[in-house]
């Protein structure tokens, strides 16, 4: 995404890319990394991003918005709300009430983290994006102070009566996105 966003012209397609990726810890370029408690066996690799430090694995949907922000209009806060609103749309589908927190980017259900965002926009293309828990082993959660809150806890659609197959949540959270963005 990092050499997508260097190499591309006015003329590049938009694209979003969705994807599980293998357990590792992120930390953002301003990361403490006294959030990270206990790696264990987990790498942690620091990236180019906002945000503190959260984790990637398995059952987990993963977005990368590609996108053009000059060209589509998008700043850098439209583009969050837009990923933050087509998770909370999304979990409305099966009856789970997902918000928004004031000061602290995400979606949250209750008192729990089901969403995080952490983007990148250069040379006004946005890369990074959303990671939203799906079905997946949350105890890597526990190594960390999530997006660095020490006591966050987190929670996935599987959870709370919502699907299960992130290859399904990732099919429709694109078409909801696209259409939110109007691509």
């Amino acid at each position: 995404m990092q050499r997508y966003t260097e190499q591309r012209t006015a003329d590049s397609p938009d694209r979003i890319w969705m994807l599980e990726h293998e357990p590792v810890f992120t930390l953002g370029m301003n990361a403490d990394d006294a959030h990270v408690l206990a790696a264990g066996d987990i790498p942690v690799v620091r990236i180019d991003r906002g945000g503190q430090v959260t984790y990637h694995g398995p059952g987990q949907l993963v977005v990368y918005p590609l996108i053009d922000t000059r060209r589509a209009g998008l700043g850098v806060r439209p583009l969050i709300n837009a990923l933050e609103q087509t998770v909370i749309d999304l979990a409305a589908r099966s009856g789970i009430v997902a918000s928004c927190r004031a000061g602290a980017p995400g979606v949250y259900v209750g008192e729990r983290k089901l969403a995080s965002v952490g983007l990148r926009i250069r040379r006004g293309g946005s890369y990074h994006g959303l990671a939203l828990n799906v079905d997946m082993n949350l105890e890597p959660f526990d190594r960390i102070n999530p997006c660095g809150y020490a006591g966050l806890r987190m929670t996935q659609l599987a959870d709370l009566g919502g699907p299960r197959e992130v290859p399904a949540v990732a099919t429709q959270f694109a078409a909801m996105l696209m259409a939110r963005l109007s691509l």
